[in-house]
């Protein structure tokens, strides 16, 4: 593993989510784990969240236990802003943003657009 996975994955949940934000609007890219369907976890209260990281390599770390088998698959940053986060807000889904040892920052899809959307503001 390379020594930028190794210090990112140790961060708390909430400088990994400003990570996630800037990682993923640089590279244009969010990634999800994928086996006949996307993975997804639930919150404390049974609620459905769907997972996601910024890199291919942390997505990977987590494909273990409930999602063995899983492989990382890439979403081009378009198709999340403008078809993935809105058919989340649809469906009643949840995000999971930048998993790790099953700590996340839960969000609506609402506010990750919105900050996402702030962020490309600056490029």
């Amino acid at each position: 593993m390379n020594k930028e996975v190794d210090i990112v994955k140790e961060l708390p949940a909430h400088k990994r989510y400003d990570y996630f934000i800037k990682k993923v609007v640089d590279y244009e890219e969010v990634w999800g784990l994928y086996k006949e369907g996307w993975a997804e976890t639930e919150d404390s209260e049974g609620r459905n969240l769907v997972p996601f990281w910024p890199k291919s390599e942390f997505a990977e770390i987590c494909a273990m236990g409930d999602w063995k088998g899983y492989k990382p698959a890439k979403i081009n940053l378009d198709e999340f802003l403008n078809n993935w986060l809105p058919g989340m807000i649809k469906d009643e889904l949840k995000v999971s943003v930048f998993w790790i040892n099953g700590y996340s920052v839960v969000v609506e899809p609402e506010r990750l657009l919105a900050d996402m959307e702030e962020e490309l503001e600056n490029y």
